[in-house]
């Protein structure tokens, strides 16, 4: 079995929730507190032993690749010269990720995203990482546990969560088979289903582990209404032929995709900080 070093962030998207901000930055720069939210999302890879990124991008989002370079020079002196020696690593600190970028001019939706991957993945398993979806579990992070589970099964993984049904219906939906622990084996993936057309609660939530057949699938997968291909569409497809599981990862996922998700996760990584929270929480009292 292939060890998994290769991830893919698509951040090609228009980010229409939040205009009119996204109109001149990527929702992906929209920052949680001082870090923008792909800084979490790149953070995520690496501290699962991700060595090699692919980011997809489209026009407008070339801020994402001047983020990740190399400080200038200038900004490096100045630093030194204000004795913030250590906001050079803190700019810097991704600079032994090997990026690879590439460009979606046309919105075709997230399966094809990922196509343009496939030089990239070359016949590799790859993490598949949203990055409307934040999460927060430092010892052990989401990415990492699909990891594991790939390792276990030698499958194509979806991370999941139980969910609300009132929330579950704005997400990607398992239609389950058997489980066992954390693991349950799925037949089929149904993307945003009416209540009324519910299969069960275990919601996609931004994290996959897939396996490079997934290929074979998305050039099957028929597109939308809309005219986009979309991943659970592929996966769905992959599922009736071969075993797919979702695993129900720990840790808490904040959705940055809504104002309210993007509001909680600012808050609750600045309750994280013993300075910020301090401050926030004085500020909320009133004092």
């Amino acid at each position: 079995m292939k060890k998994v070093s290769k991830a893919i962030i698509p951040a090609a998207g228009f980010g229409t929730r939040f205009l009119p901000i996204t109109k001149a930055v990527p929702k992906e720069m929209l920052p949680i507190i001082d870090r923008p939210a792909i800084d979490f999302v790149i953070e995520e890879c690496v501290s699962s032993g991700i060595t090699d990124i692919c980011i997809v991008f489209s026009r407008g989002k070339e801020s994402i690749l001047n983020y990740l370079d190399d400080c200038s020079q200038e900004l490096k002196e100045a630093l030194k010269k204000a004795e913030k020696q250590e906001m050079i690593y803190v700019c810097n600190k991704f600079k032994d990720v090997r990026f690879t970028f590439v460009r979606q001019n046309k919105m075709e939706g997230t399966a094809k995203a990922i196509e343009l991957c496939k030089s990239f993945v070359a016949g590799d398993p790859v993490a598949v990482l949203f990055p409307d979806d934040v999460t927060y579990n430092p010892q052990n992070p989401v990415t990492l546990q699909l990891i594991k589970a790939y390792e276990t099964t030698g499958s194509t993984i979806v991370g999941v969560q139980d969910m609300p049904a009132e929330e579950a219906i704005a997400y990607g939906v398992m239609i389950p088979a058997e489980s066992k622990g954390k693991y349950i084996r799925i037949n089929g993936f149904i993307e945003k289903p009416s209540l009324d057309n519910l299969p069960s609660t275990i919601t996609s939530l931004g994290r996959f582990l897939l396996t490079p057949d997934i290929f074979e699938y998305i050039a099957q997968a028929k597109p939308s209404k809309n005219g986009e291909v979309y991943l659970p569409t592929a996966i769905d497809l992959m599922a009736k032929e071969t075993n797919v599981y979702a695993y129900c990862f720990d840790g808490i996922r904040y959705d940055l995709g809504s104002k309210l998700g993007f509001l909680k996760a600012n808050i609750e990584f600045a309750l994280r900080d013993p300075v910020l929270s301090k401050q926030l929480i004085s500020y909320i009292k009133g004092k």
